[in-house]
């Protein structure tokens, strides 16, 4: 049973507020990850999961800057309509076009998306240099956008965009062609997937094929080698049946759990400058997928 004076302590008149705004919200695994990071480095601080609808943004924003919380995340349907009601948006949140993440200091309002940096925290801790990376990217969304961005910016010289429709691929090409002009970068049809898999080191899934069962395969079991590292963002379930096909085949697999968990670092660290507990996170959470 919790004191008087442990509960004081826990919450005081100068406890820093944090959140996160989504609909639902009731998935979310944030409110753990950032709770237990403030009490690992035992900072004065709360996290709370807010359920804000649609229609309420604006309201829901405006309430925060006016209670003085200090940062909040933002997910599903929140993070592109949330660009416009910002003071700023970082080169990365305004590229991606979302913001998960936001700071906010004297009323003041700065967005960033932290889907690059969190994708790319597990890939360092690999023995590979990715400047030697050639990369697969399958899908051409948002997502995508994050993840080949990251890439880029790490040094990775060589992209090819698998997608089934020319307009996104072409667009996206096109935009990472005009930031990073040094790098190859180009796309393929889905159906020659397989083929491009095959001739490149690195293996990312950014489409959300894998999140239900019974989703077709994105790529035959034959497309894999032991060489390959192979990533999925899907976090649920744990082991995707694509991670599954390339764990078989002997290539080292990055399940999607873990760029969350690095999402939620570089929240952290934005908002607190404090290093995220990473290794104790993932045992806190890997037992919940």
């Amino acid at each position: 049973m919790t004191t008087g004076s442990e509960l004081a302590h826990a919450i005081s008149g100068s406890t820093r507020l944090y959140g996160i705004f989504g609909h639902p919200i009731t998935h979310s695994l944030s409110p753990l990850m950032q709770t237990f990071a403030l009490q690992h480095h035992h900072l004065d601080g709360l996290y709370v999961p807010f359920p804000v609808q649609p229609d309420h943004l604006p309201k829901a924003l405006a309430g925060a800057i006016a209670l003085g919380i200090c940062g909040l995340n933002i997910t599903i349907p929140h993070k592109e309509a949330i660009l416009p009601l910002l003071d700023e948006v970082s080169t990365e949140a305004e590229f991606i076009g979302a913001v998960n993440t936001v700071d906010i200091r004297d009323g003041r309002t700065i967005g960033y998306n932290t889907d690059g940096t969190g994708f790319l925290m597990p890939l360092q801790e690999l023995p590979m240099s990715f400047a030697d990376t050639s990369a697969c990217i399958l899908g051409a969304g948002g997502a995508a956008r994050a993840v080949t961005m990251a890439l880029l910016r790490a040094g990775c010289p060589d992209l090819t965009l698998c997608n089934r429709t020319p307009e996104r691929a072409d667009r996206l090409c096109s935009d990472l062609r005009e930031r990073f002009p040094q790098a190859r970068v180009n796309w393929v049809p889905f159906e020659h997937a397989a083929t491009a898999a095959r001739d490149h080191l690195l293996i990312v899934n950014t489409t959300a094929v894998g999140l239900h069962p019974g989703d077709p395969q994105l790529l035959p079991e034959t497309a894999f080698r032991p060489e390959h590292v192979v990533y999925d963002i899907v976090y649920r379930p744990l082991h995707t049946e694509l991670l599954q096909m390339a764990k078989q085949r002997g290539a080292t697999i990055v399940p999607g759990i873990e760029m969350l968990i690095g999402q939620g670092a570089e929240a952290f660290r934005i908002w607190t400058d404090h290093t995220f507990p990473t290794s104790d996170v993932r045992r806190l959470v890997y037992p919940l997928i």
